[in-house]
């Protein structure tokens, strides 16, 4: 788990992003992407509950599609596994994010690909 974390945290720093810096809580959101990927085959979001469908589930595999949008309006993706830049500085604190935050006007690729379907 040690190493899938450090190895996780090296990705994302080097990508521009930030893991949580509460290393414990943020070490439980790997347990659960490992044991969904157990489950799954792929790293659901261990704060969402998965369809059990990679295709129905494409929007909350971490990075989930909301990510970027919850950084800049939150400071912290959903599960708050991500967080800003603001957050490590110690100028925001993570904060609670509605659900309902979540659904874009433009909504999930799920809700996209589904409008696009002919009826």
């Amino acid at each position: 788990m040690d190493k899938v974390y450090r190895r996780l945290n090296d990705q994302v720093e080097k990508s521009g992003y930030h893991l949580n810096p509460d290393v414990e809580f943020t070490k439980d959101l790997v347990w659960g992407l490992l044991a969904n990927e157990q489950r799954y085959g792929y790293w659901s979001c261990p704060c969402r509950l998965s369809a059990n469908n990679l295709e129905e589930d494409l929007d909350i595999v971490c990075p989930c599609y909301y990510r970027d949008p919850d950084l800049n309006d939150y400071g912290a993706c959903y599960c708050a596994l991500y967080v800003s830049d603001e957050v490590i500085r110690g100028e925001r604190k993570v904060e609670s994010i509605p659900e309902s935050a979540l659904r874009k006007s433009k909504g999930t690729p799920k809700e996209q690909k589904k409008r696009k379907e002919p009826r």
